[in-house]
């Protein structure tokens, strides 16, 4: 298996960021998928960084946890592009960025009364599931991204945090 995860951290919040923590959540999630290769970037920004970016894409004015922008969403009106191949070939591994909003993920974890590495674990593993196309739009999807995501989490022994719903 070949994964390539590239955290990114406000240098601001740098220090309370366990970057490893993520990776290993990145990576569990990706093996219990049986994904045998993938890329993608993890950036821990501020509330609102993540506004900004809630705002211009899916048209919501505020803050939220956690943001997931995959690389390979299908479209039937979406253009034909003509790479080279080794661009091609480095693309098709790219799953897409996740963005993570440092201090929602710190007040969603006080609320829970967990710690914000688990918080951030969860938001990675929550985000990296809405890359590989998991979505909780209905109720039948929502039942089978939170059963993934208590499976995944389990390893890390906060299995319980996969399935709640917060407005910070």
């Amino acid at each position: 298996m070949t994964y390539a995860i590239d955290i990114q951290v406000d240098e601001s919040v740098s220090a309370a960021v366990d970057a490893e923590a993520l990776v290993a959540a990145v990576t569990a999630t990706l093996r219990q998928q049986a994904i045998d290769a993938a890329a993608l970037t993890v950036v821990i920004t501020s509330d609102e960084a993540v506004r900004e970016l809630n705002r211009d894409y899916r048209g919501i004015d505020g803050p939220t946890d956690v943001l997931s922008f995959a690389a390979r969403e299908e479209s039937d009106d979406a253009p034909d592009i003509a790479l080279p191949p080794e661009v091609a070939a480095e693309l098709a591994s790219y799953l897409g960025d996740l963005v993570i909003a440092f201090p929602y993920s710190e007040r969603q974890a006080a609320h829970f009364g967990n710690s914000v590495t688990a918080e951030l674990q969860l938001l990675a593993v929550h985000g990296t599931l809405h890359l590989l196309g998991y979505d909780h739009q209905e109720q039948a999807g929502e039942d089978a991204m939170w059963s993934l995501q208590e499976q995944i989490l389990s390893q890390f022994g906060h299995g319980a945090l996969a399935r709640r719903d917060y407005e910070a």
